[in-house]
């Protein structure tokens, strides 16, 4: 039975990246960790380069689909055998929005919104546009969570060990999530890139709309609770 797991998605962020990742584990004495800004806020956005030299199924699955953009938490210690799995946890919407005031309060503006403008409505070929369709059954076979469930308002596409894929459509959009656990000398790097399909004009409108909101306020306070939560379990372990 295939294990269930939690990879509800926010929305999105924006900055530099001040180090360079190793895709695929590897370790090099020039890896420097990513930087905190001021105040311990995150704010870590990488190039597409970096999250596509990484061996993931999402490059072809998604292959004609916009890349928005792909955030970055360092998380320090863990052993060899952390997987996705592990951390179905944080990565859940309940987790994610229960981290500030501030991003709960936006997460709640946007629920209502999409309430009130019926944003959240999937369209009646839903089913024909999904990329549900595009999996293979070796896709299927593999996949850790069984392709089609749903997780908040997301449904799973496919789960591996270290990649963890899942879509939304609603009237606003046709988005993807892509999360990426990837080994490094001092942990792990987590990868969390975002594709963009737009469903007609009112797309393009939309991301310029929570933009702002996601690059500048929700990110940073989701990555970093994400950090302090995997550290503060990291601690509880090895107590």
């Amino acid at each position: 039975m295939p294990q269930r797991v939690s990879i509800d998605v926010v929305s999105l962020l924006a900055s530099n990246l001040n180090g360079s990742a190793t895709a695929g584990g590897l370790c090099h004495a020039a890896e420097r960790p990513v930087r905190w800004a001021a105040a311990e806020t995150l704010r870590v956005r990488v190039t597409p380069d970096e999250y596509k030299g990484i061996d993931l199924r999402a490059h072809s699955l998604l292959a004609d689909v916009p890349l928005h953009d792909v955030w970055v938490v360092d998380l320090p210690g863990g052993d060899p055998s952390r997987t996705i799995v592990d951390l179905r946890a944080l990565l859940s919407v309940q987790n994610l929005t229960s981290a500030n005031r501030a991003v709960k309060l936006l997460f709640g503006l946007r629920a209502w919104l999409g309430r009130v403008f019926g944003w959240d409505r999937e369209a009646p070929n839903v089913s024909d546009e999904s990329f549900l369709q595009r999996l293979s059954p070796a896709d299927r076979e593999r996949s850790l969570v069984a392709p089609g469930t749903p997780e908040g308002p997301f449904r799973v596409l496919f789960v591996s060990p270290r990649e963890a894929i899942s879509e939304i459509q609603n009237s606003t959009v046709h988005a993807f999530s892509v999360f990426a656990l990837v080994e490094r000398c001092s942990g792990y790097r987590l990868y969390w890139g975002i594709y963009v399909r737009p469903v007609g004009r009112i797309t393009s409108w939309y991301m310029r709309l929570i933009d702002p909101f996601r690059r500048f306020v929700i990110y940073p306070v989701v990555l970093r609770h994400i950090r302090t939560i995997w550290a503060r379990r990291e601690a509880e372990d090895a107590a």
